[in-house]
């Protein structure tokens, strides 16, 4: 089927080059390019569907010289490939314009070398617009996927997302699932398994509630018990699941949880306080960024309950304000803490060792830091 000719307003504006450094003109022409596709795809999906290609084609190229440092260009052209990618896939396209459709994208997909669409892989199985061609796109995808996940030496492979999208769309849970077993973490394993089983649960009779009726919690929690009691806050989250599992331990709970995201362990601290589980709240906010003024009202409440976990919390609490963490830190949230880490040393007979590690946690911010500057006069005066 030989493309509609069609003179879309975007696509001289879209030529190679076309932008300066300046990000904010780029984003106003990105949004107002797929506004004008989306109109279209109201009256005539097919060529909406080519227009969206074409954007996809160009896009790259024409935002070549874009300063990208702020994340905000990024962020428009994400949104705009999610948005393209559903009008392609509901775009009622014969099977060979829509092969032609997705080798068009695959190749602007290798193309990409800024890179500026590479979302379009997540995208994939929504743009096939079918399981069945989704599923012949997961063949292709699956073979350089196994390689890339089994083997760090395989190195990239562009296609992997794709497979995984691809997989998620046919319905092919069970090999989705078992793919991500090898996934690395920058794959995001923990949102493509989250994706499956909710998918995999439409059936009632399969779903959480179904199984949960039939007696089979284990298997239930196993399969959708982390992902479908998800609440506004992770302590909420923690919760639900643990009291609607009262079977399973808090700290397995916590742990399984911690692994779908193991980049953000240090947001569990709270839930793991929360059940009591000392040694590993602290690990949590030790392996990954934690609200200091958490850890500050942590200190301060188990001062005398739990002095040890308290002075962790409170050590824990310098480390990240010296790290740059924490949102509408005062110098007040910066005094409350080097305060209590020595109160709490003393109290416990650990006076100049814990002085020692407060002084060595301080000496690792940047020269002019806010927390050294805070503190200047403290430390001056020995105290």
């Amino acid at each position: 089927m030989k493309e509609k000719a069609y003179a879309w307003a975007f696509r001289p504006r879209f030529r190679k080059g076309a932008f300066g450094w300046k990000s904010q003109p780029a984003i106003a022409r990105v949004k107002e390019a797929v506004t004008e596709i989306k109109k279209m795809s109201r009256t005539d999906p097919m060529l909406a569907a080519e227009g969206a290609i074409l954007f996809l084609e160009k896009v790259s190229n024409a935002l070549e010289h874009v300063d990208s440092s702020s994340g905000a260009i990024g962020s428009a052209v994400n949104k705009a490939v999610a948005e393209l990618c559903r009008i392609i896939g509901a775009a009622p396209a014969p099977p060979e314009v829509r092969s032609a459709w997705m080798e068009r994208l695959w190749q602007a997909q290798q193309s990409d070398e800024i890179p500026y669409i590479e979302c379009l892989g997540e995208g994939w199985g929504t743009a096939c617009g079918s399981p069945e061609v989704a599923s012949a796109w997961a063949d292709i995808f699956l073979p350089g996927t196994r390689a890339c996940f089994g083997s760090l030496r395989s190195g990239y492979y562009q296609g992997c997302a794709n497979c995984l999208s691809s997989l998620l769309a046919a319905g092919r849970y069970s090999e989705l699932l078992e793919l991500l077993e090898s996934a690395p973490d920058y794959m995001n394993p923990g949102h493509w398994r989250m994706e499956a089983l909710l998918a995999a649960g439409q059936n009632d009779d399969d779903s959480e509630a179904g199984l949960l009726r039939q007696g089979r919690s284990l298997e239930a929690y196993q399969r959708f018990g982390l992902v479908t009691n998800q609440k506004s806050t992770n302590l909420a989250t923690f919760r639900a699941i643990k009291k609607k599992y009262p079977e399973i331990a808090p700290e397995k709970i916590l742990r399984d949880l911690v692994a779908l995201h193991p980049e953000g362990a240090g947001k569990w601290f709270a839930a793991a306080k929360d059940a009591g589980l000392w040694e590993l709240a602290l690990d949590l906010a030790a392996r990954s960024a934690c609200d200091p003024k958490t850890l500050i009202r942590a200190a301060a409440d188990f001062e005398f309950s739990n002095p040890e976990f308290a002075l962790g919390s409170a050590l824990l609490s310098l480390h990240w304000l010296v790290e740059g963490y924490g949102y509408d830190i005062t110098g007040a949230h910066v005094m409350t803490a080097y305060f209590a880490a020595l109160k709490l040393g003393q109290q416990l007979g650990r006076g100049d060792e814990v002085k020692g590690q407060v002084h060595t946690l301080l000496a690792r911010e940047r020269p002019g830091g806010f927390v050294g500057k805070v503190l200047k006069g403290v430390i001056a005066r020995g105290r």
